[in-house]
């Protein structure tokens, strides 16, 4: 029914009117080289002519200036399809754009339709009170413990103290009891470990009896040295 009584024509997109733009386009430009070689050809024509045949080269230039009239008209023609595809190519960018934002717009509105100002505070504000949270824990679990009391630095200074005063006086007591060397045996002793007991126990005996002489000749000369400083005084 539309073939006879004519409808509504399919609506044309951008993308085919640049279509159809540019094929006017290519072939006015093939006509334009088309037109610019015959220009040419008429222009050789004349310059041949130009001394022998006058007729003949005028004839020519009519026919070139024809044609580059025509040639002007198609580049006019030209150059208004050349603005169509590009203001056509413009405001399809420009309504790609507006798509896009559209779509970008209905996100935005579908993400926030169940978040508003006052959520968005509420829960910063929580977060900032869990994180406020857990900087504490840290730090109380950080301190060192001992056993859950506080240690006394002092307590321990005097503690330590105590420590070394008591090994210092173990020191001093463990000189006083240092045993006193005995006088050496008789190398004959020493060299013959096999001797009988018998001759072990008299030396043994003869030793005791020179410790206690060189004793008794040690405190006669310690009274002689009392005696002598009462004298002096």
């Amino acid at each position: 029914m539309k073939l006879f009584f004519g409808g509504s024509k399919a609506k044309t997109t951008p993308k085919d009117a640049i279509i159809t733009l540019r094929e006017n386009l290519s072939m006015l430009e093939k006509r334009e080289t088309h037109l610019q070689a015959k220009i040419d050809n008429e222009t050789r024509i004349a310059r041949a002519n130009v001394s022998r045949n006058k007729q003949a080269a005028l004839a020519a230039l009519k026919r070139r200036k024809m044609l580059e009239s025509q040639l002007e008209k198609l580049s006019g023609s030209r150059l208004t399809l050349e603005a169509q595809v590009m203001t056509i190519e413009g405001a399809n960018v420009n309504l790609e754009m507006m798509k896009a934002m559209e779509k970008g717009k209905d996100a935005m509105k579908q993400i926030h339709k169940d978040l508003d100002i006052d959520k968005v505070d509420t829960t910063m504000d929580e977060i900032r009170e869990q994180m406020d949270l857990a900087n504490g824990i840290s730090e109380a679990i950080s301190q060192p413990q001992l056993f859950g009391a506080e240690m006394d630095e002092d307590e321990l200074a005097a503690e330590l103290e105590g420590l070394e005063q008591e090994e210092l006086d173990k020191q001093l007591l463990n000189a006083e009891r240092a045993p006193v060397a005995l006088p050496r045996v008789p190398g004959s002793v020493q060299a013959q470990p096999a001797q009988p007991q018998r001759q072990a126990q008299a030396q043994a005996r003869k030793a005791s009896s020179v410790s206690d002489a060189e004793d008794e000749d040690e405190d006669a000369e310690l009274a002689e040295l009392r005696e002598s400083m009462r004298m002096e005084a």
